[in-house]
């Protein structure tokens, strides 16, 4: 289990506005949501608002809804061509009023004539092109460049592919200075199961930054998260918090300790189901905070 609403919320609705160089396109189903079955529609009731998601029958996301307040809202649609993105709509409105300044779409076009080739046009409700990215594959369809073009220029990031010692390294290069790698390696945990260890590092100007390093099991349940902040004086990466993941019998998580310098804070999940002790969760509630957040189901 995620636990990830509030990520989620951020990434569908900041993502319209503010792309990152390096992002790649992402297309949501219910497994992002922590969801099984044939899911019609889920809300979400947090501090925040309200959030309603709907499905396709294959478990895509079709449309999301964040509610402020009852006036103020936004609304995003997504369109599918077969197992590909085809438009995407983000829309603004307040005092139930569209917000057209606000309000954008995402239209793609796919080539694949020779390789695997889709352009994404961003453009604004008065039909101003904003930006453009061209996403080109290789011969395997693994994503080998993403060109950007705006009224800032062209920029291009390629993607390269490394492969020493069992370890897999996925480097973003922005116009031939790195921004990203992703180090992905299998080991052994604790009880000699197998485990799967990814690093991210992010870059600016070509200089470390930051790094998360992510510990998952052979379920790809996450065990442990730990931040890192590289030091100017000491040229390192230092150790800004880690958090360390429990799961129930049911595989749902139970438990978090989060260690930042030595102090630990200590988080319990606890849960309400549609069907008795099984389905899809209603209610999350944590302690020792006692906040929750409350989930209404509907299914095919």
């Amino acid at each position: 289990m995620k636990n990830n609403y509030l990520y989620l919320c951020l990434l569908l609705a900041i993502g319209m506005f503010c792309k990152l160089q390096s992002q790649e396109i992402k297309i949501f189903t219910t497994n992002d949501f922590d969801l099984i079955d044939s899911v019609k529609t889920n809300l979400v009731v947090t501090k925040y608002g309200k959030e309603e998601y709907n499905f396709s029958p294959d478990g895509r996301l079709e449309k999301s809804i964040t509610k402020y307040n009852d006036a103020d809202y936004s609304i995003t649609y997504y369109k599918y061509d077969g197992s590909y993105l085809k438009e995407k709509r983000f829309e603004n409105y307040r005092e139930n009023t569209f917000d057209a300044n606000t309000s954008i779409a995402n239209f793609y076009a796919i080539d694949s004539t020779s390789n695997l080739k889709i352009i994404e046009k961003i453009i604004a409700y008065n039909k101003e092109l904003l930006e453009q990215y061209e996403y080109i594959y290789n011969e395997e369809k693994v994503l080998d460049k993403i060109i950007r073009t705006n009224d800032n220029g062209i920029d291009k990031t390629d993607i390269t592919y490394d492969h020493y010692k069992g370890e897999d390294t996925k480097t973003y290069l922005l116009n031939g200075e790195i921004l990203k790698s992703i180090r992905t390696s299998i080991g052994k945990g604790k009880n000699k199961s197998a485990i799967k260890v990814v690093l991210t590092k992010t870059y600016l100007k070509g200089k470390p930054v930051s790094a998360i390093e992510e510990v998952f099991n052979s379920q790809e349940q996450l065990l442990s998260k730990t931040t890192f902040e590289h030091s100017i004086k000491t040229k390192q990466f230092e150790v800004q918090q880690v958090r360390v993941y429990f799961y129930d019998e049911k595989n749902f998580l139970s438990r978090t300790e989060t260690t930042i310098g030595e102090e630990v804070e200590v988080k319990s999940y606890i849960y309400q189901f549609d069907n008795g002790e099984s389905g899809n969760w209603v209610k999350e509630i944590v302690t020792p905070d006692n906040t929750y957040t409350t989930r209404k189901i509907s299914y095919y």
